[in-house]
C-alpha cells in the first residue's frame, strides 16, 4: 500500500494554516512577514519544478543525467555556503565544491553499493533522494563550521598571531579553531542521533513508512541515512576548512581580509 495522494484543492486549503503564524507575527510586530511570504512562494515554485523534473529523471534513469543533477545540487549548495558565510566567490568556490563532492560521494556510494547492493550505483530512485539528504545536512554543517572557524580567528587574531610568532606552524595554530568549528558543526547531528525516534520520527523513516514499507525496514534505512549524514558532514566540514586555508591566509600566516565580504 502506497502513500495516500493529496489533491491540489486539499493541499491549497492546507496552506491556510500558515495564516496562524502570520497572524502571530502581525500581532507581535515581527518584521519578517514579507520574507516569509516570499519564502513560501519560493518553496512552492521550487518544489513544483523539482517534482516535475524528477518525474522525467526517474523515468529516463540515465546515470549521466542523475550525476548532472547531483552536480547542480552541489553547485547550489556551494553558492549557498559562500553567501551564508560572507565569503568571496572566486576564492572559495572551487575548494568548497571539492569538499562537498567528497563528503557527499563517499557515504552515498557506500549506501547504494555495499549496503543496498544495487547493480547501478547511479540509480535515480536512490542516488537523488539520499544524496539530497546528505548534501542538505553538509550545507548546514558547513555554514556553521566555516562561520565559527573564521569568526573565531578574526575575534582572537592577536592570540593567533602570537602563537605563530612563538614558532607554531599555521596548521598547528589553527588546530584549536578547527576543533571548535567541527564541534559546533557536528553537534546538531549528534543531538539528533541521541534523540531520534523518541522526540520525533525523522524524514527518511516517515517517508518510507508512508510508502507502505514495514516499519522495521524503515528503521534500518533511517539508521543507515543517519550514519551517512554524520559521515558526510564530518568529512565536508574538515575538508572545507583545510582546503580554504591556502586561499584565506597570506604566505606569512595572516588571515587575508580580502577573502571576506565587508
Amino acid at each position: 500500500m502506497g502513500a495516500v495522494d493529496i489533491s491540489l484543492i486539499r493541499l491549497g486549503f492546507y496552506y491556510s494554516l500558515v495564516l496562524i503564524p502570520l497572524g502571530a507575527m502581525l500581532w507581535l510586530g515581527v518584521p519578517i512577514i514579507g520574507k516569509t511570504l516570499i519564502a513560501i512562494l519560493r518553496m512552492t515554485l521550487q518544489l513544483v519544478f523539482v517534482g516535475l523534473y524528477l518525474q522525467v529523471v526517474f523515468k529516463i534513469n540515465s546515470p549521466w543525467l542523475n550525476a548532472l543533477w547531483l552536480v547542480v545540487m552541489i553547485a547550489v549548495a556551494d553558492l549557498s555556503i559562500i553567501r551564508g558565510c560572507g565569503l568571496k566567490l572566486g576564492r572559495f568556490l572551487a575548494p568548497l565544491f571539492a569538499a562537498l563532492v567528497v563528503g557527499t560521494a563517499i557515504p552515498l556510494l557506500f549506501f547504494v553499493g555495499p549496503l543496498l547492493k544495487r547493480p547501478d550505483l547511479m540509480e535515480a530512485q536512490y542516488v537523488i533522494p539520499i544524496g539530497g539528504m546528505i548534501l542538505g545536512n553538509c550545507l548546514r554543517a558547513d555554514i556553521i563550521g566555516i562561520k565559527n572557524f573564521y569568526e573565531s580567528l578574526q575575534r582572537t587574531e592577536k592570540a593567533f598571531l602570537l602563537t605563530l610568532a612563538q614558532g607554531a606552524r599555521i596548521k598547528e595554530a589553527i588546530l584549536p579553531y578547527l576543533r571548535d568549528a567541527c564541534e559546533a558543526a557536528l553537534m546538531p547531528t549528534v543531538a539528533t542521533m541521541a534523540t531520534i525516534g523518541l522526540v520525533a520520527l525523522p524524514g527518511m523513516m516517515t517517508g518510507v513508512i508512508l510508502g507502505g514499507t514495514n516499519p522495521v525496514t524503515a528503521i534500518k534505512y533511517q539508521i543507515a541515512i543517519m550514519v551517512a549524514i554524520f559521515t558526510g558532514t564530518a568529512i565536508t566540514v574538515v575538508l572545507a576548512i583545510l582546503l580554504t586555508i591556502k586561499t584565506s591566509f597570506t604566505p606569512y600566516g595572516v588571515l587575508d581580509k580580502g577573502s571576506f565580504k565587508k
